[in-house]
């Protein structure tokens, strides 16, 4: 009988300091989040620094223009996707012009990891293929082929089934044997590998073993990677059903991420998720959204939709509770006024509950305007898709018929073998015309949409800068840019290929018309605030 309640207390004992732990991690995170603006600060530095070095560089100066865009993208390739996209793209740009073809592989790789971390799957293998591997060293030749075997590996989580994941899992595998012939002596990134392969083929034994060495504390490892070993040891742990542990090393991969001003993570919102199943409905809220929030800020569209998959079951959590505490006072409050003799000790108790109570409606008045701004975005994005999809099979249907019409008509004039006739009814189609047609429907479509559209652009700029259409015009070609940016359509390349301008152009154009409006900073914002028509 004394060995059993020994034991139980044991249980018990052990149980107690578990909790004890996560809640001193977890107090130790929110710390950490409070700091988040320094530690962004001091990266904000580094890369004005970088960047004033940058701008007083000679422009003959190849070697030493490519370093430093090479180190603006290192500080931006975790931090911001669109920044990071810009430098490394000027790598490749420059290492074309000089011909370094080294350079060029080695700027392929490096746009690799960032079009990978946005969830750019097919273009990470585009970039891929494009580099000749010979031609990279044995550094290089490690993030190439780690950056193929992680790609799998997303792949096989997103396909998430029997038949095409394994497939993957095993591509990956291939690639990260690879990876790990060309690590020599950098015995980190060798045990990292050789951890993450074994969490893919489910040896979680020695993945366990692997990870926990990288996490020694004489382990010479930056803090960005302290994020990433802990966040895959934490997985294994949730495997293996060790959830306390499990849900502690992502408590301390995101304190990881915090300090490395990381925005493109995975800790945060597994976190979020884990204590939401657990019942901490509000720390779970608090953390994803600050994850939507890192998510957004870096532009990680396959994260935006793993976030989008869990915020709401978490904010209509976050807001049951909220109504569950007020309806509960409710209820106390007229238990209370039954009891008329305990009026005067109630009292007391009745005014602190009112304080309360006029602090969570007012949470809660926060959440209803943060709910009737999601809901107008949701019509307001219901209300462009149906005009634009009417539009578009309009559109479609039209060509049809002129397709038909244009069979039957070329049909006759086979058998009747009149070739020239043909060739004559071929010349009069007007490309150039099909194409200004198409333009004019988009333009009057989206001033159907937005009718204050072009008002409120101008107000942006000072008189002698505003941009105006012609008489003869809808839009001109620097307000549609603007306009497929309201429609949502930010990617440069898209937008180019729209268009039919190169990405330098589009890029050109939208740093131009940015630098002559009145506020350059929140330019791209008050873009995206333009109001649609009225859908209240």
């Amino acid at each position: 009988m004394k060995y059993i309640f020994y034991l139980l207390f044991s249980l018990i004992s052990l149980s107690a300091n578990a909790l004890t732990d996560t809640n001193t991690l977890l107090e130790e995170l929110k710390n950490e989040i409070a700091k988040k603006n320094v530690y962004d600060g001091s990266k904000e530095v580094r890369i004005q620094k970088l960047k004033t070095y940058q701008s007083k560089l000679s422009q003959t100066d190849y070697d030493a223009r490519f370093d430093t865009w090479d180190k603006l993208y290192t500080e931006y390739k975790s931090y911001q996707f669109d920044s990071a996209y810009v430098y490394v793209d000027k790598m490749i740009s420059l290492s074309k012009v000089t011909g370094n073809k080294r350079k060029e592989y080695y700027s392929y790789v490096r746009m690799a990891f960032i079009l990978l971390s946005s969830g750019m799957f097919n273009e990470t293998f585009d970039y891929l293929r494009k580099v000749n591997v010979k031609a990279l060293n044995d550094v290089d030749k490690v993030d190439y082929y780690f950056f193929l075997g992680r790609c799998n590996y997303d792949l096989a989580n997103y396909s998430n089934d029997k038949y095409f994941s394994p497939y993957y899992i095993k591509a990956g595998n291939k690639y990260i044997d690879s990876a790990v012939s060309f690590c020599g002596n950098d015995h980190i990134m060798h045990t990292y590998l050789l951890g993450l392969q074994d969490y893919q083929e489910k040896d979680y034994k020695e993945g366990r073993i692997r990870f926990r060495k990288l996490l020694e504390r004489d382990m010479p490892i930056s803090m960005h990677l302290r994020a990433m070993v802990s966040c895959s040891l934490g997985s294994i742990c949730l495997e293996d059903n060790e959830h306390e542990e499990g849900l502690n090393l992502m408590i301390r991969a995101a304190i990881a991420d915090i300090k490395s001003s990381t925005r493109e993570t995975v800790a945060l919102y597994t976190l979020a998720e884990l204590l939401y199943k657990q019942g901490n409905i509000k720390d779970a809220y608090s953390f994803i959204q600050l994850a939507k929030a890192d998510a957004d800020f870096y532009g990680a569209r396959q994260r935006k939709i793993q976030i989008g998959a869990i915020l709401p079951l978490i904010a209509a959590a976050e807001l049951n509770n909220t109504e569950h505490q007020k309806n509960r006072f409710l209820v106390f409050l007229l238990i209370i006024t039954a009891l008329a003799l305990l009026v005067v000790f109630f009292l007391v108790m009745i005014v602190k509950q009112l304080k309360n109570l006029k602090i969570k409606e007012a949470i809660i008045e926060g959440k209803n305007v943060q709910l009737n701004h999601i809901n107008g975005k949701l019509i307001e994005d219901a209300k462009i898709k149906e005009e634009y999809i009417g539009q578009f099979f309009k559109a479609i249907s039209g060509y049809i018929v002129k397709l038909e019409n244009l069979k039957i008509s070329i049909d006759a004039k086979l058998s009747m073998k009149k070739y020239d006739a043909i060739h004559t009814f071929v010349d009069s189609i007007d490309i150039k015309k099909e194409r200004e047609n198409l333009y004019y429907s988009f333009d009057h479509i989206f001033l159907k949409i937005f009718p204050n559209f072009i008002t409120v652009f101008n107000s942006l700029f000072a008189e002698k800068d505003q941009i105006w259409p012609d008489e003869d015009e809808v839009l001109n070609t620097d307000l549609r840019i603007f306009a497929l940016i309201r429609m949502g359509i930010a990617d440069n390349e898209t937008i180019a290929k729209i268009l039919e301008y190169s990405v330098n152009t589009i890029y050109v154009y939208k740093m131009r018309i940015k630098a002559k409006s009145l506020h350059p900073d929140q330019f791209e914002q008050r873009i995206m605030d333009i109001k649609a028509f009225d859908y209240d």
